[in-house]
């Protein structure tokens, strides 16, 4: 009874400061109390409500049985909306702030809710080595789903809460994508429902031309109902190598020589400075040295980039053999190292002891409370971006990340890109070596002017033939946008297939504009 009264007295104390500072004051310059005693709590409730749902269709195998009613349910809405007119276009119903992108675009409000209930697992082909998938299904859902039965998915990219839908309609990487491509390169064939009702199903052999186009396009083709990912044969075990490296062009040099090796499973590289960085390799393995296993993703545990640092400050290489699920979702906790923003003691081993287990909090609840001062707070001093550029550009592009952002520690994930149609591809004929540069948090530059300056950098992209990703805020004019992608395939499918009294073009969906 007497720790019900301390608590009692503790929650009366925070509850009188916060009404003497002000509600808003405390959300600007003290987040981490809101987060820390209201989102980690409800981030929880979140997670048992999903975790119960998912057992649920397992146990009762409802998924297969309701998908395509709940399809039909989606082509019915879209008929309803041809009847009333066509006046608006169409969107999905979920709601902006459910989104791992940062924009909460105000298209929702204006737009035909069209409502997508589908988060399931359907089906799991292990004779083609192919998992069918609805949109919502989030990539800690899908591991969780196929570890067990010795599969996994060749690209999973690195946030629990990343949905297949989002991670096709814009896009993903992995350490992994050196050898696999993005996220779309392991889809063989997509479901959509269109702008007339239909449905159609699309791959490389089957409607050609619409499966190279939905990737990056935002949702403005159609609604994805199913996707069919390839699978590949889970191990126990990644095998990772630490290198730290000095010296930029050593950094490139090696980052690169590694990026091209495949016999590496993943290769990930974290930049701590201008001329300092930690190279990792791994493999997949099903044998382990007992002594060297670090189940990283256990909450009391560093938080990963914390922890690859100490092999930088030592100077000295190492080699640990990590569990697969937890490699898979090593950047989950400390949400890559935005977390620190959030809650500076975040890493403090007193904190991870106590209360690891219910860090990070749930990012949709991150933007559904950052409310307006905040929103604008992070819109001048916080950067989050990733730009694919060419390998063979690697270090030309980071020291111009180091002058116009200087952000620390910054991703290094290579990947190959095929030449394939649609919006992103090389500018030669064949597959070429890329890099996707992560940028996140408080640039150090002092002539940082977020829109000046990522306009800048987003004219360097452009210069070197490479993509910025589409989740994060874009500052392009439409012309220079469509000199950065290839628009050629997107715009014929959106004149034959009636698509433009239907969906916005994707630009209108993601420029700047869209996020207020």
């Amino acid at each position: 009874m007497s720790a019900l009264w301390s608590v009692g007295a503790g929650l009366l104390l925070l509850l009188l400061w916060v009404r003497h500072r002000g509600l808003e004051a405390v959300l600007v310059h003290h987040r981490w109390v809101f987060v820390c005693f209201f989102l980690l709590p409800l981030s929880i409730l979140f997670d048992i409500y999903y975790q119960l749902r998912a057992w649920a269709v397992w146990r009762l195998h409802s998924a297969p049985r309701q998908h395509a009613q709940r399809v039909r349910h989606i082509q019915e809405q879209v008929r309803e909306w041809k009847k009333e007119g066509s006046r608006r276009y169409m969107c999905t119903g979920r709601p902006g702030w459910l989104t791992v992108s940062l924009r909460v675009g105000k298209y929702k409000k204006t737009h035909k809710n069209i409502m997508i209930n589908l988060m399931d697992v359907l089906e799991v082909d292990s004779e083609r080595q192919v998992v069918r998938v609805e949109p919502l299904v989030s990539m800690g859902q899908l591991t969780a789903y196929l570890n067990p039965m010795g599969w996994t998915i060749p690209v999973v990219p690195e946030l629990d809460d990343l949905t297949v839908g989002g991670l096709i309609m814009g896009t993903g990487i992995e350490s992994s994508s050196h050898i696999y491509g993005l996220f779309q390169h392991t889809c063989v064939a997509y479901e959509l429902v269109l702008a007339d009702g239909s449905l159609v199903r699309c791959s490389p052999t089957e409607n050609s031309d619409l499966f190279y186009a939905v990737p990056w396009s935002c949702g403005t083709l159609g609604f994805l109902v199913a996707a069919e990912i390839k699978m590949v044969p889970a191990k126990k075990y990644v095998k990772i190598h630490y290198e730290p490296v000095r010296g930029l062009q050593k950094i490139c040099e090696k980052f690169t020589e590694e990026s091209k090796k495949k016999e590496n499973s993943f290769v990930e590289g974290l930049m701590y400075s201008l001329d300092e960085a930690v190279i990792m390799t791994g493999v997949l393995t099903d044998e382990a040295e007992q002594s060297k296993i670090n189940r990283i993703g256990n909450y009391y545990k560093p938080w990963f980039f914390k922890h690859v640092e100490r092999y930088l400050k030592a100077d000295r290489t190492g080699v640990e053999y990590i569990p697969s699920r937890h490699y898979y979702h090593r950047h989950t906790r400390s949400i890559f190292w935005e977390l620190q923003d959030i809650i500076p003691f975040g890493n403090n081993p007193v904190f991870r002891y106590l209360f690891g287990w219910m860090v990070p909090p749930k990012i949709s609840l991150l933007k559904l409370t950052q409310g307006e001062a905040i929103r604008k707070l992070y819109e001048q001093h916080h950067v989050v971006q990733d730009m694919l550029v060419p390998i063979k550009s690697l270090e030309k592009s980071i020291q111009t990340f180091h002058v116009d952002l200087n952000v620390y520690p910054i991703w290094l994930c290579p990947f190959i890109l095929p030449n394939n149609p649609g919006m992103v591809h090389p500018k030669g004929n064949e597959a070429e070596l890329y890099v996707d540069i992560g940028a996140y948090g408080e640039p150090k530059s002092k002539q940082f002017e977020a829109r000046a300056s990522m306009r800048q950098m987003e004219k360097f992209v452009r210069s070197v033939h490479g993509f910025q990703m589409l989740y994060a805020d874009c500052y392009m004019t439409r012309e220079e946008f469509w000199d950065m992608f290839d628009g050629s395939l997107y715009h014929k499918l959106r004149e034959e297939m009636n698509c433009k009294d239907a969906f916005p073009e994707v630009y209108d969906k993601i420029c700047k504009a869209a996020r207020h």
